[in-house]
């Protein structure tokens, strides 16, 4: 617990705790600084006094030796026995991380009728995969299954834990991280590992992709990322390597606060994440009623529909759907961007693709950057042309 108090003979009531509190939890009553019920100890204002006048002491942080964590684990995220790419993606980065650390690699798989899965990660580069494998993990709940992870981490101690950037993923990571309470560093586009100082270097945009920021856990134990499908490609599959495969003692339910209801499968449309063409359409198209048009175009092209971020904020299309820092990373062979201008915000969502295909009504527009092909012109009109040679060539 923590325990926070002013030290009324010190204080001389010059109010730079009052302003360094976000919360407004102090008032300055008779010259003298007074924290309300507003305090959520935070020690912000300790911090800001030069008088030593606020006593803050929090006896819950235990100095950890961090000398005892070694590993790096993946989060092995599968749905009803098919595993998410991201999680092959992450063991060929974890791969090759543990060369720097000289460490081993660890997949993590919780769910129902599993264990089938461990070979393939293995053959995707895990040293070792911890199975824990029950009927009533079969749907996948952040708090159950970050429980799970929590007490697998305090036994097994991992100096590195990379979860992939999924909507599941998104919920169970700040879970474990806080419980835990050591650092977490999400929608990383860069991993790297240091290996004098052993920490994980976690890079990734900040201040709406404008710069790139490198973050660092030195203080706590494991290390923690998160990481977008797409940002890293998975080692080719070696399944003649063999890899210890533990299938772990599975304790008793675990009381959840969520209660599923019904699956919901993918209603809003096709996996952009698994696309390997994508159409995806900006505020140059107009209007809902034209999107139409790109989802002719996709149909066509045997691909999915994708947007950027203007267009979901009008209700056009769905957030599933939607590419670009605040949504999805994609990694097509083939991105078609219709009417979509090529802010930064929406280019931090394009990872390695092999053709970028733009049309846009202005010859200046920054997509035209990025783009392998350029067309200028109105989507509305260019976009039926290319549907009806299309399916010319096909015939």
């Amino acid at each position: 617990m923590a325990n926070i108090n002013i030290i009324k003979e010190k204080c001389v009531g010059c109010k730079k705790c009052v302003g360094a509190c976000p919360f407004g939890a102090i008032e300055i009553k008779d010259k003298k600084a007074d924290i309300n019920e507003k305090c959520t100890l935070c020690g912000s204002c300790s911090d800001s006094c030069k008088f030593s006048a606020i006593n803050f002491v929090r006896d819950d942080i235990v100095q950890k030796d961090l000398s005892s964590y070694r590993g790096i684990w993946v989060f092995a995220e599968q749905r009803y026995g098919k595993l998410k790419t991201v999680s092959l993606e992450l063991l060929g980065k974890a791969r090759d991380l543990s060369k720097n650390l000289d460490v081993p690699v660890t997949a993590v798989l919780i769910g129902n009728n599993i264990k089938n899965l461990a070979q393939e990660l293995c053959a995707y580069g895990a040293d070792e995969v911890l199975v824990m494998e029950a009927e009533w993990l079969d749907d996948f709940n952040d708090h159950v299954y970050g429980e799970m992870m929590i007490q697998l981490i305090q036994e097994y101690k991992p100096e590195i834990v990379l979860i992939g950037a999924t909507s599941n993923g998104r919920s169970l990571a700040p879970h474990i991280s806080s419980t835990l309470r050591t650092g977490l560093t999400a929608d990383c586009t860069v991993l790297e590992a240091d290996k004098e100082e052993r920490l994980l270097l976690q890079t990734r945009p900040a201040f709406g992709g404008n710069l790139m920021a490198t973050i660092v856990c030195p203080n706590n134990r494991p290390q923690m990322a998160t990481v977008r499908p797409k940002v890293f490609k998975p080692l080719l599959p070696d399944y003649t390597k063999t890899g210890k495969i533990t299938i772990l003692p599975v304790p008793s339910p675990i009381e959840s606060f969520v209660k599923k209801i019904r699956n919901i499968d993918n209603e809003e449309g096709a996996n952009l994440s698994d696309a390997d063409i994508i159409v995806s359409v900006g505020r140059g198209i107009g209007s809902a009623k034209n999107i139409q048009l790109a989802q002719e175009l996709a149909d066509a092209l045997g691909g999915a529909l994708g947007s950027s971020r203007p267009v979901v904020d009008q209700g056009w299309m769905p957030y599933s759907q939607q590419v670009g820092q605040t949504g999805k990373t994609v990694a097509p062979k083939v991105y078609i961007a219709c009417g979509i201008s090529g802010a930064i915000q929406h280019l931090a969502g394009l990872a390695d693709i092999e053709t970028i295909v733009a049309i846009n009504i202005d010859p200046e527009a920054p997509i035209f950057k990025v783009a392998n092909y350029c067309i200028v012109g109105d989507v509305r009109e260019i976009l039926p042309l290319l549907i009806k040679e299309i399916k010319e060539a096909k015939k």
